[in-house]
């Protein structure tokens, strides 16, 4: 297929064949095994398409040795050493938190000028990736919706790239407690500033500095950096107008989501490996995707929520499938702090004034 169709490779392997050639020539020393004198080792190609096909579909180990004639034993052993290899020689230059102010800047940028939101930094949510029960751990990976899981919570850019995840958090996990432990929260609202936000700044049309934050759904405590949609209850005209601004930055991390879970399908099965495995696999997902976003950002246009002249919607392909389910719960919202709210009814009163509204946002909320 290779060869001689590209594109029949394409679906299989969910990735361009430029891509695959650079993934594999990058991580074929770290998979190669020498040959001995009773046994040839198993070509690093092989290995990768392996890998990339329980990615692409979920099938089974059984079923994978049936297409590829190598044991299923050999198989688990092999997703594990590939999954490990394009962490090792990817993770760090596809999967990075902005630490200077330059990049956060550049991300706030974008989110500007793609979803009109200012001074948002990334879009924040979590999902639950289905498991079979790990051995001897009782309810411990049950989810709220009744069944077993992990999560992986992550941090989006407005270009659907993963610019910080969070991957095992067992499924009784939700997503304040998740972030209340991340090392993103720790970084985000350290008083010295070691994530190196910029620094408050005036919105446009403004002259009241207003801080940098990230955005998500009421599961997270509002706070100075990070914002969330004010309560369906009792809403005033600039609050509606508020949530419809927020909801089209936070839109791109369930977009995201989307996205790999359409590529990646082994998301949408039942994984049955252990904890760690699974951890793996997720991880390497996501970063394959980012990798795909980085190389042939095309790819996925496809896929995703179009909007025509008058802003309407159009669904992309990924809302046709099956999704990965929220981690939201409601009984485990945060509380916030009133400094938040504060920052939320300003971005409210700004978004509703000559300096900060759009001309459509009025029909939008109707």
């Amino acid at each position: 297929m290779k060869t001689e169709d590209e594109k029949a490779f394409f679906n299989y392997t969910r990735l361009p064949r430029g891509l695959y050639d650079e993934v594999l020539r990058r991580v074929e020393g770290r998979i190669e095994k020498k040959d001995t004198w009773y046994r040839k080792s198993l070509p690093p190609g092989l290995k990768l398409s392996i890998t990339l096909r329980h990615l692409a579909c979920g099938d089974n180990y059984p079923s994978l040795s049936y297409n590829f004639r190598v044991a299923p034993n050999t198989i688990s052993l092999i997703i594990n050493e590939v999954c490990d290899a394009i962490k090792a020689e990817f993770a760090a230059e596809v999967i990075q938190c902005p630490t200077t102010t330059e990049e956060w800047t550049a991300i706030a940028e974008q989110f500007e000028k793609r979803w009109q939101f200012p001074h948002c930094c990334g879009a924040l949510d979590g999902k639950h990736v289905a498991v079979t029960c790990p051995w001897n751990t009782g309810s411990e990976y049950r989810n709220y919706k009744g069944f077993f899981s992990i999560v992986l919570m992550a941090l989006v850019d407005a270009d659907y790239k993963f610019l910080w995840i969070d991957v095992g958090s067992d499924g009784s996990s939700n997503d304040a407690s998740i972030y209340n432990g991340s090392e993103l929260k720790e970084g985000l609202e350290s008083p010295n500033n070691i994530f190196n936000l910029p620094e408050e700044k005036s919105l446009p049309g403004d002259d009241v500095p207003v801080p940098y934050y990230i955005v998500g759904d009421n599961a997270f405590g509002i706070n100075k950096s990070l914002m969330n949609p004010f309560l369906i209850r009792n809403m005033e005209h600039h609050d509606r107008i508020f949530n419809y601004r927020l909801s089209r930055a936070r839109r791109v991390v369930e977009h995201a989501f989307g996205i790999l879970a359409h590529k990646f399908r082994v998301l949408l099965r039942t994984m049955n490996q252990r904890p760690g495995t699974c951890r793996k696999i997720i991880t390497t997902c996501v970063i394959l995707h980012n990798l795909i976003r980085l190389r042939y950002p095309a790819t996925h246009n496809n896929m995703m929520d179009l909007e025509e002249q008058n802003l309407n919607v159009i669904p992309g392909a990924w809302r046709n499938d099956k999704v990965l389910l929220d981690v939201y719960h409601e009984r485990a919202r945060n509380t916030g702090t009133q400094e938040g709210r504060q920052i939320r009814r300003y971005l409210g009163h700004y978004f509703t004034s000559k300096a900060g509204s759009v001309p459509w946002q009025d029909k939008m909320i109707l």
